[in-house]
């Protein structure tokens, strides 16, 4: 198994591309810390595993809060007695919609969820990478910080802002052994689809966004959660500051 005796901390892993990579990691032997904002549906997830045979805890918090940052971190400390995994996938979008119409406490709450978060994850988890001279951080930004699209401007900005933080780690902490890398998923059929789209999920919709993927359908959790196995395990060993595309092509 691919990451068999390896701790874990996947935030946002309440449903979609969390949750199949917390399901995923367990699959491969992590022992996986199981965050998200709504505690109930990150218990379930832990649950599940569990019930599969793996190793899991739960821990709600928001990732915006220090506090509740540091609070994950030391439970996957005393839970499994270390950590090798840090997954800041936790993300917030506006709707699809003009720039000037977003409002000030939404442009707030998208910044400190999608971009202050790796901030506070760093603050807390690194000392420990640092300490034991190895360690895997995996951002998920998005093809919105690499081929932006109208109506999600702001949006855009913050993957972007996650592309740029992953390539500066990546090169600062690379004398400790701790890589860094990011996956820029295409969208996906998660909780933030209509966000996305800007509309009810039709599939007249739909197919405005698929027709600009190549491979012709939309990101399933499972293509993220493979991508992320392979990034935060000793394969890619010498493997730092990437930014995968799972796009299907939407970024040629």
């Amino acid at each position: 198994m691919k990451l068999e005796k390896k701790i874990a901390i996947v935030t946002g892993a309440g449903s979609g591309f969390g949750a199949e990579m917390a399901r995923m990691f367990a699959a491969q032997g992590a022992s996986v810390l199981v965050n998200d904002l709504n505690g109930e549906a990150a218990e379930l997830v832990a649950a599940e595993i569990r019930e599969n045979g793996g190793s899991a805890v739960s821990q709600q918090g928001d990732v915006s809060r220090g506090d509740d940052v540091c609070a994950v971190v030391a439970r996957a400390m005393e839970e499994f007695g270390g950590l090798d995994i840090l997954v800041n996938n936790a993300g917030a979008s506006h709707k699809r919609q003009p720039l000037l119409e977003v409002a000030e406490d939404e442009f707030d709450r998208i910044y400190a969820i999608n971009v202050k978060s790796i901030y506070l994850s760093a603050l807390h988890a690194v000392p420990i990478f640092q300490s034991q001279g190895h360690g895997a951080i995996l951002n998920i930004a998005s093809t919105a910080g690499v081929r932006p699209r109208p109506g999600l401007t702001w949006y855009n900005g913050s993957k972007g802002a996650v592309i740029t933080l992953t390539k500066s780690m990546a090169v600062e902490l690379a004398p400790d052994k701790i890589r860094v890398n990011a996956i820029n998923p295409v969208i996906g059929e998660t909780g933030l689809l209509t966000t996305f789209m800007g509309g009810e999920d039709t599939p007249e919709l739909r197919e405005t966004f698929i027709s600009t993927i190549p491979l012709g359908r939309m990101s399933q959790p499972q293509d993220i959660a493979r991508a992320a196995v392979f990034l935060v395990s000793d394969d890619a060993e010498f493997i730092t500051g990437v930014c995968l595309e799972v796009d299907g092509g939407r970024c040629v």
